[in-house]
């Protein structure tokens, strides 16, 4: 899977370098800079939805570029800058949601403004470059200042020059930031892919983007736990404002994560981990034949039947089938620093066993995608959401979180407060700057008519 490029950008990526084409400026870069369809948030108010005739697009999407360029070392590669990263927000910091009760409104405006760009003729497309890094300077800078400026990256007096300066870096590090890309603030072969997507393709993401938002939208509550699957992201909201975001890992393509709504249950510390039989089938089996002594490495138990007395491994006929093996035994792991959950479990009820957890390979939290799980979400500094979602109740508080969780005691804790869970599929929304975020279609579900449920690809078939 290709990083933060969207699929129709793959004929590019297998043709090899992009030619160099100058994107055209006009009357559809005018407006992209001169029309701002969601405007600039107010300092401690989220912003409103609207058309702001006056605002200047590309002002708000600089201003946020540069934090992300500071934030950045300077001489970090492209594989190691992570478009995403865990953030807690400060009570006087106001961060709109990806997912919110205006969020169509906001989406239908994008799609009007995107169709005054594609009418114009949309952009051309970008050859990565020597010289697309600041400092740099010629023809291949001009095309990526004059697409950068067509979609209101820049303003449209900064789109003929040909010098690549730090606001054009700003620019570059905000139209990453946005396509979920390592921001660098250089044009590398991603970012150049990802420019060059044509204007139809990306109307074509926000429709099929726009048709899910009703459903996804009935009823948001006050408090609420969204998971993006595209975009491998969640976002503890409360009062419309995002409280945290963490960096989650997601479902892999061939056993995806399920579009669900529901409600938090119930937090389990130190939980068992009782093992699906699909995993049974597809990962435990096939390393037990190549290693008895895997059971023992990872903790795992075995029991006749969910209820039954445990077994000796030594009993069990490994070379019988992986469905029957299943089908007759229930597999457990104990817990401990070997659980696949580690140390907290999420629960909230669905058709699909499907929670958010924490775990013991973190490491996979650098990748810049991360689409490794068997359809459960891994949450990155798990402690904070679980205590934030717990709200001090019965005082679990952040410390207490901690404590239990490094003494390994099993402990489940009723959750006695409304917080909603939503998992959505999103490759394409609109933000408070004006600007839209896209991501991959990691499911190839645009364009399907998919809205919620499970996607293709799971033994269960696709729900809805």
């Amino acid at each position: 899977m290709l990083a933060g490029i969207a699929r129709v950008s793959l004929a590019v990526l297998v043709a090899g370098t992009v030619s160099y084409a100058a994107a055209p400026v006009g009357e559809a870069g005018a407006e992209s800079i001169e029309r701002q369809y969601y405007p600039r948030t107010r300092s401690k108010q989220p912003a409103n939805i609207g058309i702001n005739r006056n605002g200047d697009r590309a002002a708000t999407t600089l201003n946020s570029a540069t934090n992300w360029l500071r934030s950045s070392p300077s001489s970090a590669e492209t594989r190691d800058a992570l478009s995403s990263r865990t953030q807690i927000y400060s009570g006087n910091r106001s961060v709109a949601p990806m997912l919110h009760t205006r969020s169509a409104a906001a989406l239908e405006a994008a799609i009007r403004f995107y169709e005054r760009i594609a009418r114009g003729g949309g952009w051309g497309r970008i050859s990565a470059s020597r010289s697309l890094r600041q400092g740099g300077k010629g023809r291949a800078v001009i095309a990526v200042r004059r697409r950068l400026a067509i979609e209101g990256y820049l303003p449209r007096s900064a789109a003929d020059g040909e010098k690549y300066d730090a606001v054009v870096a700003q620019a570059v590090a905000g139209f990453q930031q946005n396509h979920g890309l390592p921001v660098t603030g250089r044009v590398g072969k991603a970012t150049a892919a990802a420019m060059s997507v044509p204007a139809r393709a990306r109307l074509e993401t926000m429709q099929a983007n726009l048709i899910r938002l009703p459903e996804y939208t009935k009823g948001l509550s006050s408090k609420y736990v969204l998971v993006n699957i595209p975009a491998a992201k969640l976002e503890a909201v409360e009062s419309n404002r995002v409280v945290s975001s963490h960096a989650v890992i997601v479902g892999k393509p061939e056993r995806p994560s399920p579009i669900v709504t529901s409600q938090i249950s119930e937090i389990n510390f130190n939980p068992y981990w009782h093992s699906p039989k699909s995993i049974v089938i597809k990962d435990i089996v096939p390393k037990v034949r190549k290693s008895r002594s895997i059971l023992d490495k990872m903790q795992i138990k075995i029991f006749d039947g969910y209820r039954g007395p445990e077994v000796d491994p030594r009993s069990v006929d490994w070379d019988a089938p992986a469905e029957e093996i299943a089908d007759k035994y229930h597999f457990r792991q104990e817990p401990g620093g070997e659980n696949a959950m580690a140390s907290v479990k999420i629960n909230f009820r669905n058709k699909f066993s499907v929670y958010m957890h924490d775990t013991p390979t973190k490491t996979l939290f650098q990748e810049n995608q991360r689409y490794f799980s068997s359809g459960c979400v891994r949450v990155e500094d798990v402690h904070q959401l679980t205590s934030w979602v717990l709200g001090n109740q019965d005082g679990w508080n952040l410390r207490q979180i901690k404590s239990v969780a490094r003494s390994e005691d099993r402990i489940d804790v009723a959750l006695k407060g409304n917080v909603a869970v939503h998992w959505v599929y999103l490759t394409a929304w609109a933000g408070p700057d004006g600007m839209v975020r896209f991501r991959d279609d990691i499911y190839e579900l645009d364009g399907t008519g998919f809205i919620t449920g499970q996607p293709i690809g799971s033994p269960e078939g696709r729900a809805g």
